[in-house]
């Protein structure tokens, strides 16, 4: 009993010096990224996502212990595309941004949006990286005007997007459902999507907190889906045949 507690005490210590020091870095970091910001008259977002952002991830994952392995066949594309992935843990959005992924915006559940600006390091990152922030479902006529408008600056500004079609962290071990209005995004622009795989094993997994532990985190980047030919009457049909991609690529992996 002693050896577990003692255990949990030094897991609980090292989280929260951990904790202080990624603060501390995210600090250094969004102080150096206004000052890039002001420099560049905020109009480089690449350089604040696919440079910065993307080096402050992998600093961070390092720093928690934590080992990015990216599987894939061939270099992400350069021509607009909609990255889907899995959402079970706190440390995907560090490694989604660590993957450098090109000209790319990400998607966060709007009711984040006030805890990440409120948190003022991770706040200035986001507006400088261009991130949006989606209602939920249950606002159902807010969010179809969200992807209207998400949308309308796709097709001006160019560019990919992320975004997690289960909408909140699923921490059950399994996939949760998934939205059907991120696929017609998709289909509306005509583009393909990149569905991501994000394999983070239990023993390291922190889940909906923060005490991550040492190991490797593993990326499975899926072949790319045309959504040729995809109409509004075949969007469900289209939804579950992405998932079912993501159900047995985890299938096969815990086998």
């Amino acid at each position: 009993m002693m050896e577990t507690v003692e255990k949990v005490e030094s897991r609980l210590g090292r989280t929260v010096l951990l904790a202080g020091a990624t603060l501390s870095l995210l600090t250094i970091a969004a102080v150096i990224l206004l000052t890039v910001g002001v420099v560049t008259l905020f109009s480089a977002r690449r350089l604040y996502s696919e440079v910065i952002a993307k080096w402050l991830s992998r600093a961070i994952l390092t720093m928690w212990g934590v080992r990015l392995e990216v599987h894939q066949d061939e270099p992400f594309p350069k021509t607009q595309t909609v990255y889907v992935s899995n959402h079970s843990s706190t440390l995907d959005m560090f490694v989604l941004v660590a993957l450098g992924l090109p000209n790319t915006r990400f998607v966060g559940a709007q009711d984040l949006s006030g805890f990440l600006r409120w948190m003022a390091p991770l706040g200035v990152f986001t507006v400088l990286m261009g991130t949006r922030w989606a209602p939920p479902p249950s606002r159902s006529v807010e969010r179809a005007k969200w992807f209207e408008a998400t949308e309308h600056i796709l097709r001006r500004a160019g560019g990919s997007i992320y975004l997690s079609p289960e909408g909140e962290r699923v921490t059950t071990g399994r996939l949760g459902r998934f939205n059907k209005d991120n696929f017609q995004l998709a289909a509306n622009l005509g583009v393909p999507i990149v569905p991501l795989y994000i394999d983070i094993p239990r023993e390291v997994d922190p889940g909906k907190g923060f005490n991550a532990l040492p190991g490797t985190v593993h990326v499975h980047v899926q072949p790319a889906i045309s959504t040729r030919g995809w109409t509004p009457e075949g969007l469900e049909a289209n939804t579950e045949m992405v998932r079912d991609i993501f159900v047995r690529t985890h299938e096969t992996l815990r086998a």
